[in-house]
């Protein structure tokens, strides 16, 4: 048996630059961290030689991989041509939420087939597969921040360059710091899931208007000051930031927020958080606050309502956690 495992990422500012329709003509940057909430794949040799069986929310037998419904699993396993295979996978966190759940699983079980086939890969060839196989090869109208955060892992500063090229850069800051920002995040599930395809995909046509395009520019500006202000130590600036963020990125497309989000935001505001947002391309999931250590009480009771979640960032990324010695 082969475990590979892959975290979900929380993107703080920058969301909406990683598509295509943007940073092939403006470029575009993103800063996010992931947290220890993962996506886990098993595989072994299944009895029946001939067949494929996958279990996830649903249980597929198949005698091959265009029998498939499960088009994520049908794309990779078209590809890498196995057979007499058993697949499970299981996640920490459901998908819909908005901590980027279909690109984890796909860099996950890009991962997972590479090594149960003897074959080595790098975080970035992993990251640019996946979004190959997501976004070419499936036709999802999504960006590439989601496959690169959970190949690479960490707090990461990503640049998408015209040519398609992204730049992943660790956010140095003082342990200090870095315990600081992890203590003063609060996140909170709404319930609810959302369709961020749809969503992106308004948003993508959306950014051919020169409103959209100047909103997400002034979006990488705030990314490019968060990352400065995080690396000179100035942890409190993510408050506003992530404010100032979350207003423009309001204004990208009609199903961001909704009266629901709007109000729990403005609560959390009024109740000491510095700044916030949803998470993932909008409509349900999480919402993220910073918020001084002194005001958390304050927030947490205000939100009572809601299912607060542990934060803890993650640097390890993409992992192989078991490998059976015949699969070596």
């Amino acid at each position: 048996m082969i475990i590979t495992r892959a975290p979900f990422r929380v993107s703080f500012c920058g969301g909406g630059s990683d598509l295509p329709s943007f940073y092939e003509n403006y470029g575009g940057c993103v800063l996010s961290t992931t947290i220890r909430k993962y996506m886990y794949l098993t595989i072994h040799n299944y009895f029946e030689k001939d067949k494929i069986v996958l279990k996830y929310s649903q249980t597929e037998t198949v005698r091959d991989a265009a029998e498939i419904r499960h088009r994520i699993f049908k794309q990779c396993l078209s590809d890498f041509g196995l057979k007499g295979i058993e697949i499970s996978s299981m996640a920490d966190i459901p998908a819909g939420t908005g901590l980027g759940s279909s690109s984890t699983f796909t860099v996950a079980l890009l991962h997972l087939l590479y090594t149960y086939t003897g074959q080595y890969v790098s975080k970035y060839k992993l990251a640019k597969e996946a979004c190959m196989v997501e976004i070419e090869k499936l036709g999802e109208p999504i960006g590439k921040q989601d496959q690169f955060a959970a190949a690479f892992g960490g707090l990461k500063f990503y640049e998408f360059m015209p040519n398609g090229f992204v730049n992943v850069e660790p956010v140095i800051m003082q342990p200090a710091s870095y315990h600081k920002l992890e203590g003063n995040l609060q996140m909170f599930y709404l319930g609810g899931i959302h369709s961020a395809s749809a969503i992106l995909k308004e948003q993508s046509e959306n950014i051919k208007t020169s409103d959209k395009v100047e909103a997400q520019q002034k979006m990488c500006v705030i990314t490019r000051n968060l990352k400065k202000e995080l690396q000179g130590n100035n942890v409190d600036a993510m408050g506003e930031l992530l404010h100032e963020n979350w207003t423009l990125k309001k204004t990208l497309a009609a199903g961001i927020s909704n009266p629901l989000i709007d109000e729990i935001y403005e609560t959390a505001m009024a109740a000491g958080a510095g700044g916030g947002k949803l998470l993932g391309a909008g409509g349900a999931g999480f919402m993220l606050f910073y918020v001084p250590e002194s005001k958390q009480k304050a927030v947490r009771e205000a939100l009572s309502r809601l299912r607060e979640m542990d934060f803890e960032m993650d640097n390890s990324g993409a992992s192989i956690v078991m490998t059976d010695k015949d699969f070596i």
